[in-house]
């Protein structure tokens, strides 16, 4: 049985979440709040970040990245055309670069910004560094904003996948990525009207459902988040 911690806002959760229902695989879910810094909770990860995944009570997986390795290699590995990773070791390396791309770079630069400052901050103490949310934060996290997608532009115009011609690891941690911004309205879809039709496709699929259903107590989603077509 697998157990993930996991935030709903959180990207590299959602990246997990949607691998795992691709892979078909069911797990229990534990909702953190990684800066309350449960006991518990950092004795799986002294780091408190999130997400942070248990097979069978074994050792704890920590990292979107790291989770999604393994799950390739203890699932994917034997799921052929429904793999998330190409057979080819340099269409791997291009999914990988991207997947790092989408939850490291635009997490450092946008994702975690918006999602702390509009987010997080609404559901931390002052002691935790709760309170009004930083203006110059986010208006810098949006001007960063807008280079990323024109990247995505670029990748969903000139290939079928973001990574190559089949789905891959690179576009569900871009759209895990995406899915918590359009949360809080921060896409501008119709800048980026390849990036939108690439995130329609993403969003049809099966495995992306159980996130477009899930609300974050008192924050509503934006208008076109549970929107199939939109």
């Amino acid at each position: 049985m697998l157990k993930l911690h996991h935030h709903p806002m959180s990207a590299a959760s959602r990246f997990v979440r949607i691998v795992l229902g691709e892979y078909g695989e069911r797990c229990e879910l534990v909702e953190e709040r990684p800066w309350e810094r449960r006991r518990d909770f950092l004795a799986l990860n002294p780091a408190a970040t999130l997400p942070v995944m248990i097979e069978d009570n074994g050792p704890a997986i920590v990292g979107g990245i790291i989770i999604g390795e393994y799950l390739d290699e203890t699932r994917g590995a034997f799921q052929r055309d429904k793999r998330l990773m190409s057979e080819k070791p340099i269409e791997r390396a291009e999914a990988r670069r991207l997947t790092e791309w989408f939850l490291h770079k635009l997490d450092s630069e946008v994702t975690r910004y918006l999602i702390r400052e509009r987010v997080f901050k609404l559901e931390m103490k002052p002691t935790e560094g709760g309170g009004p949310p930083d203006a110059s934060a986010i208006r810098a996290a949006r001007a960063n904003l807008k280079h990323h997608l024109r990247y995505l532009g670029w990748l969903a115009e000139s290939r079928d996948w973001l990574a190559g011609a089949r789905l891959s690891y690179a576009d569900i941690a871009a759209a895990g990525a995406l899915s918590a911004l359009d949360y809080i309205g921060e896409v501008a879809w119709d800048a980026e009207p390849a990036v939108k039709d690439w995130y329609m496709r993403l969003k049809s699929r099966p495995s992306f459902r159980p996130l477009l259903t899930e609300r974050v107590r008192g924050l509503p989603p934006s208008a076109q988040y549970a929107e199939l077509d939109f």
